[in-house]
Protein backbone atom coordinates (compact mmCIF):
# COMPACT_ATOMS: atom_id res chain seq x y z
CA UNK A 1 0.00 0.00 0.00
CA UNK A 2 1.50 3.40 -0.93
CA UNK A 3 2.14 5.90 1.81
CA UNK A 4 -0.37 8.71 2.27
CA UNK A 5 0.77 12.21 3.20
CA UNK A 6 -2.22 14.13 4.61
CA UNK A 7 -0.10 17.31 4.66
CA UNK A 8 1.08 17.19 1.04
CA UNK A 9 -1.15 20.13 0.06
CA UNK A 10 0.10 22.31 2.94
CA UNK A 11 2.94 24.77 2.55
CA UNK A 12 5.99 23.99 4.68
CA UNK A 13 7.06 26.74 7.08
CA UNK A 14 9.88 27.33 9.53
CA UNK A 15 7.73 25.84 12.27
CA UNK A 16 7.24 22.63 10.28
CA UNK A 17 9.24 19.55 11.21
CA UNK A 18 12.30 18.72 9.15
CA UNK A 19 11.79 16.19 6.38
CA UNK A 20 15.32 15.51 5.13
CA UNK A 21 18.35 14.22 7.03
CA UNK A 22 22.01 13.84 6.17
CA UNK A 23 25.13 12.55 7.88
CA UNK A 24 27.77 15.15 8.69
CA UNK A 25 31.48 14.45 8.35
CA UNK A 26 33.40 17.16 10.23
CA UNK A 27 35.88 19.06 8.05
CA UNK A 28 37.89 22.11 9.04
CA UNK A 29 36.91 25.25 7.12
CA UNK A 30 34.46 23.46 4.83
CA UNK A 31 30.83 24.55 4.60
CA UNK A 32 28.15 21.90 4.94
CA UNK A 33 26.52 21.03 1.59
CA UNK A 34 23.16 22.19 3.00
CA UNK A 35 22.57 24.50 5.97
CA UNK A 36 20.63 22.31 8.40
CA UNK A 37 17.63 23.56 10.33
CA UNK A 38 18.85 21.64 13.38
CA UNK A 39 21.64 19.28 14.41
CA UNK A 40 20.92 15.87 15.97
CA UNK A 41 23.66 14.36 18.12
CA UNK A 42 24.14 10.70 17.23
CA UNK A 43 27.07 10.05 19.60
CA UNK A 44 28.05 12.35 22.45
CA UNK A 45 31.33 14.18 22.92
CA UNK A 46 32.55 17.62 21.91
CA UNK A 47 31.12 19.41 18.87
CA UNK A 48 33.01 22.27 17.16
CA UNK A 49 30.29 24.33 15.48
CA UNK A 50 31.08 27.11 12.99
CA UNK A 51 28.51 29.83 12.33
CA UNK A 52 28.00 31.98 9.22
CA UNK A 53 30.42 34.62 10.58
CA UNK A 54 33.18 32.01 10.92
CA UNK A 55 33.08 31.83 14.72
CA UNK A 56 33.82 28.36 16.09
CA UNK A 57 32.65 27.31 19.55
CA UNK A 58 33.12 23.82 20.99
CA UNK A 59 30.10 22.50 22.88
CA UNK A 60 29.90 19.37 25.04
CA UNK A 61 26.91 17.40 23.73
CA UNK A 62 25.12 14.17 24.62
CA UNK A 63 23.65 11.49 22.38
CA UNK A 64 20.05 12.26 21.48
CA UNK A 65 20.43 16.00 21.95
CA UNK A 66 18.85 18.27 19.34
CA UNK A 67 20.54 21.61 18.70
CA UNK A 68 18.24 24.17 17.03
CA UNK A 69 21.12 25.81 15.17
CA UNK A 70 21.71 26.28 11.45
CA UNK A 71 25.47 25.66 11.41
CA UNK A 72 27.61 26.71 8.45
CA UNK A 73 30.07 23.93 9.23
CA UNK A 74 31.23 21.34 11.75
CA UNK A 75 34.98 21.49 12.33
CA UNK A 76 37.06 18.30 12.63
CA UNK A 77 39.44 19.97 15.08
CA UNK A 78 37.76 19.78 18.46
CA UNK A 79 34.93 17.43 17.41
CA UNK A 80 34.64 14.00 18.99
CA UNK A 81 30.83 13.75 18.70
CA UNK A 82 28.86 12.44 15.72
CA UNK A 83 25.98 14.51 14.33
CA UNK A 84 23.39 14.55 11.56
CA UNK A 85 21.72 17.54 9.97
CA UNK A 86 17.98 17.97 9.50
CA UNK A 87 16.25 20.37 7.14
Amino acid sequence: MPQTDPFASHRRGLESPAETQFAITPQDGTDLPVRPRVLRVVAGGDLAVRDAAGTVIVYPVTAGEILPFSAAGIEATGTTAAVAGWY
